[in-house]
C-alpha cells in the first residue's frame, strides 16, 4: 500500500521518462541548478540525471517512471507528518471552497488569525507575537530585522556550518559555505561575524563566541542542531551560555528551528528543550504539511520595536499568511499534537540511531528523527547507490561526509529496519 511501502523499482533510476523530463529541465531551468547536479555527479561517479518526482504519499515517493521510493529526507524535512497527509488535503480542499487568497495584512483572513493564535500559544513566552511568511529564509529575515529594530545594532554573530537560507539577510549569516556568499558579498551586511562551531566542548565553543564578538552585535543566530551543516548538535551547556552572553551584552538570541522545530528532534522547540530561552524562534518546513509557510515567533517586548503601523507596513508580502497555507498549517499542527509525533520521534529515533550504529559501526549524531551517519569520505556515491535501491537520502556537511536521515515522524518502523539492513550491506561492500 502506497504510503508505508518498501521500495519497488520497475526500472533502474533514472528511467527513460525521468531522463526525458530532465532534458526539458536542462533547456528551461537556470543553469545554476542543472550545472550543480552535473558537478556533483562527476564527483560521485553517479548518473548525472536526478529522478523526477510524480507522486508522494506518507513515507513514499513515486517517480515519473513508476518507481516507488522510501523518503528518508521528508522533502528537506517538510513532510514531517508524511507526504499528502489526508488531514492536510482535507483542510486545503475545505479552505479552497471558501477563500483562496485575501488582502494580506490590510484585510486579514480568519484562518490567518487562527494560525497566529495557535502559534502564539505554542511559543515559550507569555504574550508572544508572530509574523507569518513563506519560506524559512523569510522567517530568519524577519528575526534579523526585529533584532535590528529592538537593539539598534546592525551586527550579527553566526556560526561556521550554519545554514539559514539564501535571501540576502540570511545569506550574509550563512556559515555553511563561504562560496555561497562570495558572489554577492558586496551586497551583504558587512557587520556579520562567524564563530567556530564545537559540538563537543561548550567551553571551547563559548571562547570562540567571545573571540568573534564585536560591540555592534545585536543578534546571535544559531541552529540548536546544525542540519545541512552535518547534523552537528550544540555541545551540552553551550546554548545556555550563549543566551547568558546575549543578555549581558544587549544582543538577542535567534533560534533557527526551521528544521529542528515542531517535533523533529523530539520536542516542540529543541533550543528550549536543551535548556535555554531564545528571544526569537524561526519555524517552517514541517509547519505547512507540504504548503509554503513559515513564522517568526518573538517575545512581546522584542516585537514591540516594530511599533504601531502608521498606514504602510515596512515588512510584509503579498502571500504572507496565504489562506490555503494557513489552513494546511493548522491541520499539520493538529496532527503533530494528536498523534504525539514529537514523543514518537524521540522514541523511534533513539532506536533507529542505535540500530544504525550497531549495523554500520559508524558514528551517529543528532537526536529524534534528525540523524546523521558519519563517514571518512564523501557519501555522494553512497547516496546514489541507495537511490538505486529505492532509498532517498541526502549528504550533509560542507565536506558531504555525513549521510543525513530525516524521515517522516510517522514512518513505519519496519521501513527504518529495512533501510538499516540496506545501509549495512553497502558499508560492508
Amino acid at each position: 500500500m502506497l504510503g508505508q511501502s518498501l521500495p519497488r523499482l520497475v526500472t533502474p533510476p533514472p528511467g527513460a521518462r525521468s531522463r526525458a523530463l530532465v532534458d526539458v529541465l536542462a533547456r528551461t531551468e537556470c543553469p545554476a541548478f542543472t550545472a550543480r547536479r552535473a558537478r556533483r555527479a562527476e564527483a560521485s561517479g553517479a548518473p548525472q540525471d536526478p529522478i523526477v518526482w510524480a507522486e508522494a504519499r506518507g513515507s513514499n515517493v513515486v517517480d515519473a517512471d513508476g518507481n516507488v521510493y522510501v523518503d528518508l529526507t521528508s522533502g528537506f524535512g517538510v513532510a514531517a507528518i508524511g507526504h499528502a497527509h489526508p488531514r492536510v488535503r482535507e483542510a486545503i480542499a475545505a479552505q479552497s471552497e471558501r477563500l483562496v487568497h485575501g488582502l494580506g495584512d490590510l484585510h486579514p483572513s480568519d484562518v490567518k488569525i487562527a494560525l497566529l493564535e495557535r502559534l502564539a500559544q505554542l511559543a515559550p513566552w507569555e504574550g508572544a507575537r508572530v509574523v507569518l511568511s513563506i519560506s524559512g529564509s523569510d522567517a530568519v529575515e524577519t528575526a534579523l530585522k526585529s533584532a535590528a529594530l529592538a537593539t539598534k545594532k546592525p551586527g550579527v554573530l553566526a556560526f561556521e556550518g550554519g545554514y539559514h537560507g539564501l535571501g540576502h539577510g540570511p545569506l550574509a549569516a550563512c556559515g555553511y559555505a563561504p562560496a555561497f556568499r562570495a558572489p554577492f558579498a558586496a551586497q551583504l551586511n558587512p557587520h556579520v561575524r562567524f564563530a567556530a562551531w564545537d559540538e563537543h566542548d561548550a567551553g571551547a565553543a563559548l571562547r570562540a563566541v567571545d573571540a568573534a564578538w564585536s560591540d555592534d552585535v545585536g543578534a546571535v543566530l544559531v541552529e540548536p542542531l546544525q542540519g545541512r551543516g552535518g547534523c552537528r548538535p550544540a555541545s551540552p551547556g553551550f546554548l545556555a551560555g550563549l543566551a547568558e552572553r546575549c543578555r549581558e551584552r544587549g544582543a538577542l538570541l535567534i533560534a533557527d528551528e526551521i528544521l529542528t522545530g515542531l517535533g523533529r528532534t523530539g520536542a516542540t522547540f529543541w533550543s528550549v528543550e536543551a535548556g535555554t530561552l531564545p528571544d526569537l524562534i524561526c519555524v517552517g518546513k514541517a509547519l505547512g504539511g507540504g504548503m509554503p509557510i513559515s513564522a517568526c515567533l518573538g517575545r512581546a517586548e522584542v516585537m514591540a520595536a516594530w511599533g504601531a503601523s502608521d498606514g504602510e507596513a515596512i515588512h510584509t508580502g503579498t502571500f504572507f499568511g496565504q489562506p490555503l497555507s494557513c489552513a494546511a498549517a493548522l491541520a499539520s499542527l493538529d496532527v503533530l499534537r494528536e498523534e504525539g509525533l514529537a514523543a514518537r520521534a524521540a522514541e523511534v529515533g533513539g532506536r533507529f540511531a542505535a540500530r544504525l550504529h550497531a549495523a554500520t559501526g559508524r558514528p551517529v549524531t543528532g537526536t529524534g528523527l534528525l540523524l546523521g551517519v558519519r563517514f571518512d569520505a564523501p557519501v555522494l556515491g553512497l547516496v546514489a547507490r541507495l537511490l538505486g535501491q529505492g532509498w532517498l537520502t541526502l549528504p550533509a556537511g560542507a565536506d558531504a561526509r555525513t549521510l543525513q536521515l530525516v524521515p517522516p515522524l510517522n514512518i513505519d518502523e519496519p521501513l527504518l529496519e529495512a533501510f538499516t539492513a540496506a545501509l549495512a550491506a553497502e558499508v560492508r561492500a
